[in-house]
């Protein structure tokens, strides 16, 4: 990967000298060492935002130059023009879907509350678009996109809000709560933050156990990378060196606090320094980056080389969710962000840079992903609701209802002795 050093972002430490134990001089280059972010953007947001009380009312206000134009897509390392062309489809399909279950929430027809991922489109798909087939998804709530790229339809997440009978939870949640780990390779999300991250460690340890070094993704958003579970999850993941690959999504606020009240550094990568593994910066409203990214992830972790941390960033260009009107967020901040739309950004690249689709073309596939999403949206709509009777099947275990078998392998094990005990009881060694 190429390295761009940033001033904040390298550092230097030096370990402590002694003659007589025979260490070098702290100041000795040996001793040394200095830690570089690659950082693959193509311009660098220089903001400040302040609070300002008002009495019994507080609002943030927002500085610096917002004016400059978007930057140009960078041109990806690793895909070809159908992918491309394809990731931008899923991108598209994310973003009519989401609106359609905005129209249906309003109309009454969701139960519950919505989650949107608007303006994070290019980080859900590329980078779930990086994994193969046999590998893990943990997706967070708004990673919809790359649960369409696992292979749910549009159909499934929206009964899912709406809690039909035909849902991926037959009914039994209405939010995004589901996942596939027959199929699909697919973790539900967990709704205490960070608490994916483990588990995700805990499914390429067990795939490494059958023979097998898989990449498995998972997410966690500018706020819940400060949970505790967050540093014992990466950090078990570094030691054992498993294959993890953490998409840090600054989406700039955690709920209605500012990245900038959460933590010091100037970039969440820079916490990858602390567990020794690599900490990546990518734009994440350039589609192009985040899977070059994510491509290079996936392939360390499959070679055995342990987990990534790459920070992608861009805004949440709604609330927290669908009862949250984002009051709290400078306009101003908005407008900048609308520019770097995710989707008319690749759009351009695809029609008018790349010339990868022609007007016609275009056309045909937005009115493709149209034309899925009306008939899935009427299937949902006509769906049952689940019967009352139904409620309490499949909350607990049955005898049976799981057959758990290895996906990779049979786990390697030898047998020893416990040294420990009195009587040197055999223990199994898993390898």
């Amino acid at each position: 990967m190429a390295k761009k050093t940033k001033s904040k972002a390298s550092r230097s430490r030096a370990s402590e000298s002694s003659s007589r134990n025979g260490r070098r001089p702290a100041n000795s280059p040996a001793q040394q060492r200095t830690y570089t972010i690659p950082d693959y953007r193509l311009e660098k947001l220089s903001i400040e935002l302040r609070q300002v009380r008002d009495g019994d009312t507080v609002r943030y206000e927002v500085s610096g130059d917002l004016s400059a134009q978007p930057p140009p897509i960078r041109d990806s390392k690793y895909l070809s023009k159908p992918q491309c062309i394809e990731i931008y489809r899923w991108m598209l399909l994310n973003r009519k879907m989401e609106a359609a279950l905005e129209n249906l929430y309003k109309q009454g027809k969701v139960v519950g509350g919505v989650y949107f991922g608007l303006g994070q489109e290019a980080c859900s798909c590329a980078s779930a678009y990086a994994l193969k087939p046999d590998e893990w998804l943990g997706p967070m709530i708004r990673n919809q996109g790359s649960l369409l790229v696992r292979g749910f339809s549009p159909r499934d997440i929206m009964m899912q809000y709406m809690a039909k009978a035909g849902s991926p939870t037959k009914g039994r949640d209405a939010s995004s709560h589901f996942g596939d780990i027959q199929m699909r390779n697919v973790v539900a999300p967990i709704s205490t933050l960070g608490d994916l991250i483990p588990v995700l460690a805990g499914v390429a340890l067990g795939a490494r156990l059958q023979g097998k070094n898989i990449a498995v993704m998972t997410y966690i958003g500018d706020g819940g990378q400060s949970t505790g579970v967050t540093y014992e999850g990466l950090n078990f993941a570094a030691v054992q060196n498993l294959g993890l690959v953490l998409f840090v999504e600054n989406n700039l606020w955690g709920y209605s606090t500012p990245a900038d009240m959460q933590f010091r550094v100037d970039d969440l990568a820079e916490r990858a320094i602390a567990y020794g593994i690599p900490g990546v910066i990518v734009d994440g409203t350039d589609a192009c980056q985040v899977y070059d990214a994510a491509h290079e992830a996936c392939e360390r972790a499959r070679r055995g080389e342990g987990p990534t941390l790459i920070e992608a960033k861009m805004m949440r260009m709604k609330g927290h969710a669908i009862h949250d009107a984002a009051e709290y967020v400078p306009k101003p901040l908005f407008e900048y962000w609308k520019k770097r739309d995710p989707i008319a950004r690749f759009e351009n690249y695809l029609v008018n840079v790349k010339k990868w689709l022609a007007p016609e073309e275009h056309e045909k596939l937005i009115a493709g992903v149209d034309a899925q999403l009306e008939a899935d949206r009427d299937f949902a709509v006509a769906s049952p609701m689940p019967e009352p009777e139904t409620a309490a099947g499949g909350a607990y275990c049955e005898a049976g209802c799981h057959d758990v078998k290895p996906k990779y392998g049979v786990p390697k094990a030898r047998v020893g002795k416990n040294p420990d005990t009195a009587h040197g009881v055999a223990t199994i060694h898993l390898e």
